[in-house]
């Protein structure tokens, strides 16, 4: 398995990986499945977890390869989670909706208290990682996200662009320049996954008419 972690070609410069290309590859075919509700952005997501943890790992990235194996975790989790519900919309297709106020205040508070647990964690021990606080703030931002999308909330592509915002400087320093490129697409996607998960819980939140059927 030693070639996905050989480069595959140069691109403006930067030393592109073939670990770090296939896996964030996947990741997008994965964050594409999530915007159509496909039970398969789970295994998409599993698979992609995998081959980056090998990138992340054999670079001393202790976060982000860490994040990859809970990224692993959760798309178990969210395949059950929408395996169970995958009948809860009237269309038979996966459920969406914006969490309530306690719920945001949850994911907010366990994404400021996780960011500063994994932080100071990374920060005590500097060998898990060459940039603590960017890597803890990923990790923790990219867990949450997950659990939202698990959940069937409309937030978890709030979450996704908070996590954009540091983690394509952060991949362009660290090397892993294909990583940067693909979360500018992530970006796109995030925008265009949003606008019909969020169309999508307005009109399931509208009351259905007088005779019509349910």
């Amino acid at each position: 398995m030693n070639w996905l972690n050989s480069e595959a070609f140069t691109l403006f410069g930067q030393h592109i990986k073939w670990s770090d290309m296939i896996g964030n590859v996947i990741g997008l075919v994965a964050l594409a499945l999530g915007w159509r509700r496909s039970l398969w952005t789970w295994p998409a997501q599993f698979v992609s977890g995998l081959i980056l943890f090998t990138a992340f790992a054999t670079a001393h990235l202790s976060g982000s390869a860490g994040k990859q194996i809970v990224v692993m975790l959760v798309a178990a989790y969210g395949f059950w989670q929408w395996n169970r519900g995958r009948q809860q919309a009237q269309d038979g297709s996966i459920a969406v909706r914006f969490a309530t106020w306690r719920e945001r205040g949850v994911l907010a508070g366990a994404a400021a208290l996780g960011t500063l647990a994994v932080g100071g964690l990374f920060t005590a021990f500097p060998t898990l990682s060459w940039d603590p606080w960017p890597d803890a703030y990923i990790f923790v931002g990219t867990i949450v996200a997950m659990y939202a999308q698990a959940r069937g909330m409309v937030e978890f592509w709030f979450a996704w662009l908070l996590v954009d915002l540091v983690g394509v400087p952060l991949n362009f320093a660290n090397g892993f320049a294909f990583s940067g490129f693909v979360y500018v697409i992530y970006g796109a996607l995030v925008l265009w996954g949003l606008r019909d998960w969020w169309l999508r819980s307005r009109a399931a939140a509208q009351p259905a008419l007088e005779g019509a059927p349910a």
